[in-house]
C-alpha cells in the first residue's frame, strides 16, 4: 500500500481517456498554459497504485514548463482490462506503454515508479526510439525483496479464494490503511476497481523479474535517471545504488524517504526530474554516455 492514500487534483489537470492503437487508458494531463512545452512526461504507476499517486508531481511539472500524462495501465483502476492474463503479461503492456508515447507526439520523457519502473525498462529495451529519457523511481534491478516476496505470495494465494473485497478486509487486519475514513473509502473503491487478472499476473512477475541492468546500460543513447529514498523497503538502497553504477545513470537519493518520494516529497522529486531533464537538454540527448551523476536530496 503507498504510504499516503490520495491527494485532491490540482485544478489544471484534466481527467480524460488517452485513445491509442491499443485502447483507451484512464489519464491524468497537465499542460502549461502558454507557450511551447519544454517537454512531455509519460508516468506509470507502481502495482497497487494508480495514476493519482503523481498528482502532487503535476503541478510542479507544469510550472516548469512540461506537459504530463500519468496512466493507469491495462486492468489498473480505471482502466479496462479484460479477463485473459495474457493481456497482462509484461511484453503486452509494455506494447501499450509504446502505443501511449505513440500517441504522444514525439519523444516524451518516460517516468516508472516501482513496477512502473519495470515496465517502462520494458518498453524502453523494446524500442528507445519513443523515449527521450527514463527515469526509475524507486524501482529495482530485478525482483522484489524477500519482505515484499513474502506479502506477495500471501496475496496470491488470497487471490486464488477470496474476492477483492474479502481480501481488503484482510488486509485491513494485518495492517490498517492510516487514513482519514474518507480516503481510507477510496483506497479500498480503487482496489475493487482494479481487475483481478493484472494483480495476479504482474505480482507473479515482481517475485520472478530477472535483472536487465545490462541490457539497459547497452542503450548508451538513451539517459537515465534513477531516483530512490534511502529507507526504501522494496529494494534495499544498497541494490538501488549498485543498479545507478552499472547503468551510469544519474542518481537522486531522497534522504529520509521510503518507497514513493512522489508521495512523500513531491516537490523535492519534481525539481529533481526536471534538473535531469534540463540536463538532457543541455547534453543534446546523450546524457547516457556521461559518467553517473549523484544528488541528494536533504531530508524535508
Amino acid at each position: 500500500m503507498p504510504e499516503h492514500p490520495s491527494f485532491p487534483l490540482p485544478p489544471q489537470v484534466r481527467v480524460l481517456r488517452l485513445k491509442t492503437r491499443r485502447g483507451e487508458f484512464a489519464a491524468l494531463r497537465t499542460e502549461p498554459a502558454d507557450g511551447p512545452y519544454r517537454g512531455t512526461v509519460l508516468l506509470l504507476p507502481g502495482y497497487t497504485g494508480s495514476k493519482e499517486e503523481f498528482a502532487p508531481l503535476l503541478a510542479h511539472l507544469t510550472a516548469a514548463g512540461y506537459r504530463a500524462v500519468a496512466v493507469d495501465a491495462r486492468g489498473q483502476y480505471e482502466t479496462d482490462g479484460p479477463d485473459d492474463e495474457e493481456a497482462y503479461r509484461q511484453d503486452a503492456l509494455s506494447r501499450d506503454v509504446l502505443a501511449q508515447a505513440e500517441t504522444l507526439d514525439g519523444p516524451v520523457h518516460l517516468v516508472g515508479h516501482s513496477m512502473g519502473g519495470h515496465l517502462a525498462r520494458a518498453a524502453a529495451l523494446a524500442d528507445a526510439r519513443p523515449f527521450a529519457s527514463l527515469t526509475l523511481l524507486s524501482s529495482g534491478p530485478a525482483q522484489v525483496g524477500e519482505e515484499r516476496q513474502a506479502q506477495l505470495k500471501l496475496l496470491l494465494g488470497a487471490l486464488e479464494t477470496m474476492t477483492l473485497a474479502q481480501v481488503w478486509e484482510a488486509m485491513q487486519k494485518l495492517r490498517p490503511v492510516a487514513a482519514p475514513p474518507a480516503e481510507a473509502e477510496r483506497l479500498r473503491a480503487r482496489w475493487l476497481r482494479t481487475h483481478v487478472s493484472h494483480l495476479r499476473v504482474v505480482g507473479r512477475q515482481l517475485l520472478v523479474e530477472a535483472d536487465r541492468t545490462a541490457e539497459l546500460a547497452a542503450l548508451t543513447s538513451l539517459p537515465k535517471h534513477v531516483i530512490y529514498g534511502d529507507a526504501d523497503d522494496t529494494w534495499t538502497a544498497w541494490q538501488l545504488e549498485d543498479m545507478a553504477s552499472r547503468l551510469r545513470a544519474h542518481r537522486t537519493v531522497m534522504a529520509g524517504t521510503g518507497h514513493s518520494p512522489n508521495l512523500q516529497r513531491p516537490a523535492e522529486t519534481a525539481d529533481a526530474l526536471i534538473g535531469f531533464w534540463s540536463g538532457v537538454s543541455r547534453d543534446g540527448g546523450d546524457a547516457g554516455t556521461a559518467p553517473h551523476q549523484d544528488e541528494r536530496a536533504a531530508g524535508a
